[in-house]
């Protein structure tokens, strides 16, 4: 398995880690922040449950800057989810390290999705995204992680989620090493880069892509057909299709994930199927403020798996 998700360590120039191997789990909600926020809540709780303790020490400040994650630091951030009724986002970001990529990382975005102010033609979603280190899936195995990413699904009203491999750093901090990211994006086309602020601007209630653990909500599946129409067209022996509840899908690609290495092997048929039945419903309008190279690179991407 271990060579299925790469040992990834990204060092700027002074040494510092920027980037690192991992997994992100993230769902995108097409509803208010003051709908969500209580579930979103209950979300972080499990995951601090399932990880090591004191696994998050760090949390970005209103003014930006980094904090030691303490008691006080939990009721600052339990306040600006459940209690803060005024503005047109919240935002938490925990972190595990201060200044460098660590595996273990939460990000919520609420939104209004009826803000008046948000520039057009923005459609914005609710989103979430918890990461781990390889080394976890490693530890406990696929199976646990497929059952911890379904109960903080459960409680989450969810139009699209998804798990992945994943390159991991803090937001923005793989700019400094930006090159060789760009080239494992092209080499790995089974490597997620998480941009949680800049997807949740834009995704309303379209896919991302396909991944190994992908997640089908409300409005999105009745868009798909249903249930039933995505079963019939992923009838494929490494793929099951598993009900959530009456609304919502998991939809697993094979029993572990794989960052889908083209230099060493083909796209396996679960994916581009995936895709294929996704397709009309992708989300290729995501803002790239920073990254490397054209949008069209990202679209090419998913294309690349999806003709």
């Amino acid at each position: 398995m271990s060579d299925r998700i790469p040992a990834i360590r990204l060092h700027t120039k002074s040494g510092s880690l920027a980037v690192r191997d991992g997994l992100v789990l993230s769902f995108f909600i097409h509803r208010n922040h003051e709908d969500t926020a209580h579930a979103i809540w209950r979300a972080l709780q499990i995951y601090l449950r399932a990880i090591p303790p004191q696994s998050l020490g760090w949390y970005a400040s209103d003014e930006g800057d980094m904090v030691p994650l303490d008691d006080a630091g939990w009721e600052h951030n339990r306040k600006q989810v459940l209690e803060r009724s005024w503005g047109t986002a919240w935002i938490v970001e925990l972190f595990e390290n201060e200044g460098e990529a660590g595996g273990y990382q939460f990000e919520y975005y609420g939104r209004r999705l009826d803000e008046p102010s948000w520039p057009t033609p923005q459609n914005p979603a609710t989103s979430v995204a918890l990461t781990f280190p390889t080394e976890y899936l490693l530890t406990h195995g696929p199976e646990h992680f497929r059952t911890l990413a379904l109960d903080i699904a459960r409680e989450l009203p969810f139009s699209f989620g998804y798990a992945s491999p994943a390159l991991l750093s803090h937001p923005g901090g793989w700019f400094a090493v930006r090159k060789q990211v760009q080239e494992m994006l092209q080499r790995y086309l089974g490597l997620d880069l998480p941009r949680l602020g800049e997807t949740s601007r834009n995704i309303g209630s379209q896919a991302r892509g396909a991944y190994w653990l992908t997640f089908l909500g409300q409005p999105l599946l009745s868009q798909l057909g249903g249930q039933e129409t995505v079963e019939r067209q992923l009838e494929l022996p490494s793929v099951s299709v598993q009900a959530v509840d009456e609304q919502r899908l998991l939809v697993t690609l094979g029993e572990w994930p794989e960052a889908l290495d083209t230099e060493k092997q083909p796209i396996p048929l679960s994916y581009w199927e995936m895709t294929r039945v996704l397709k009309p419903f992708l989300h290729y309008e995501e803002e790239v403020n920073g990254l490397p190279w054209d949008p069209i690179i990202l679209r090419l991407r998913s294309h690349r798996l999806g003709q």
